[in-house]
């Protein structure tokens, strides 16, 4: 079990026990082998091969986003590990945690980060409280170390918050782990917009279960970027649990060299009138690769749902590969649900418009991308999250045009 300098309440040690031994039964999945793993292998992770996070890490330099500063006035924030053993936070984080991300008994990251996180945050938002500012959260991976990083952000009922979260490596090289679990909890008439970034070196695993419960007429903005690590795999799950509710999620990854990025999107519609909206853009080069898999499930009585999803991706190099799988799983007979997929190289129409009037390929190349990328850019409204998600792009783009 995780060694911890705060004395843990009895629930939450009799949950670590229990996910240890789940997680001394719960081999890594099999390449091709179990469902949602068909295309991404985890030959040569070995777990137990990695020291334990000595601590919290400064966070670099060069963050991959910059969030405004400020303090975040009215909202609680601390260490989970802190919140737990609170007598003011503790009966919250005891009621959601584990709640909303509820996989222990099957997956076998969940199971060790449940047993083993030392580090992690706690966001609270009372009922009511509107946060001016963001609350900016990072975990930093040191090389050799692996972090079982938490974070459970709980915004009451009518208010609205802003929390930027980014995943950085402490060192330009040298293979380090993540394993994290969010659990977002957005109550009736609350609004949170959840950045959340990914910058490991290229040598690091990146496992992430993240996952919302957005409740009656709340509404969750879901931003995500993913540059880094050499391999893993990350779930983004969203479950509009009340009427009313809608769920927004955006996501980008760009990956060049021998990376594979591997995103899995759920959108779950478990209430009436409901509305979810999902777009993801993916560029690669060299030998880099991707996979995103997503799913619209609509529950028994989810009637006049409205639910959207689209996966883009833009192939930069012939040896570069990437997998776009949208799903429909649909229970209730008065919906909209519509997906769309597409994997292509640069349209050489486009580009032979450009040069045909004088721009060089390179300039004409680059530009074709960017208008690509800017479309995404463009669903979040002016302001410091469309400014920071587009200066993390042209960077981005940047290495891997060389």
């Amino acid at each position: 079990m995780a060694e911890l300098a705060i004395a843990e309440p009895d629930w939450l040690a009799k949950r670590r026990e229990r996910a240890a031994s789940l997680s001394g039964e719960l081999g890594l999945p099999e390449f091709k082998g179990v469902p949602g793993w068909e295309f991404t292998e985890l030959t040569g992770l070995e777990l137990d091969g990695f020291e334990r996070a000595s601590g919290s890490a400064p966070a670099p330099e060069a963050m991959l986003l910059e969030p405004p500063s400020g303090e975040p006035e009215g909202a609680v924030v601390m260490t989970l590990a802190e919140a737990a053993a609170s007598e003011e936070y503790g009966p919250v984080v005891e009621r959601y945690f584990g709640t909303i991300v509820p996989r222990t008994e099957s997956d076998p990251f969940v199971a060790r980060n449940e047993a083993e996180w030392a580090e992690g945050a706690f966001v609270y938002v009372p009922k009511g409280v509107k946060v001016e500012v963001p609350v900016e959260l990072h975990a930093t991976v040191r090389a050799g170390e692996a972090l079982h990083w938490r974070t459970m952000i709980v915004v009451e009922e009518g208010a609205e918050a802003e929390v930027w979260e980014q995943y950085l490596s402490a060192e330009a090289e040298g293979e380090g782990l993540l394993n994290t679990v969010v659990e977002l909890v957005v109550g009736e008439n609350a609004t949170l917009r959840y950045v959340c970034g990914q910058q490991l070196n290229e040598d690091s695993w990146v496992f992430g279960t993240q996952r919302a419960e957005v409740a009656a007429h709340g509404t969750l903005d879901w931003a995500a970027i993913g540059f880094g690590g050499k391999n893993g795999k990350v779930r983004m799950e969203t479950k509009l649990a009340g009427e009313g509710a809608e769920g927004k999620v955006t996501g980008a990854y760009a990956g060049l060299r021998r990376q594979h990025l591997d995103f899995d999107t759920l959108q779950e519609h478990a209430a009436p009138h409901t509305t979810s909206d999902l777009a993801f853009r993916g560029v690669l080069q060299n030998r880099a690769t991707a996979v995103w898999r997503g799913m619209i499930k609509v529950d028994p009585g989810a009637q006049r749902t409205d639910a959207f999803q689209e996966s883009r991706n833009l192939l930069l190099s012939k040896r570069s590969h990437a997998d776009a799988i949208p799903g429909l799983e649909i229970e209730a007979n008065d919906v909209r649900c519509t997906h769309a997929a597409a994997v292509a190289q640069v349209d050489r129409d486009q580009l032979y418009y450009l040069m045909s009037r004088g721009l060089p390929r390179e300039v004409a190349t680059r530009l074709v991308i960017e208008g690509f990328l800017q479309e995404l850019v463009e669903r979040f409204e002016e302001g410091p999250v469309r400014e920071q998600v587009g200066g993390a792009l042209e960077r981005r783009l940047n290495e891997l045009l060389g």
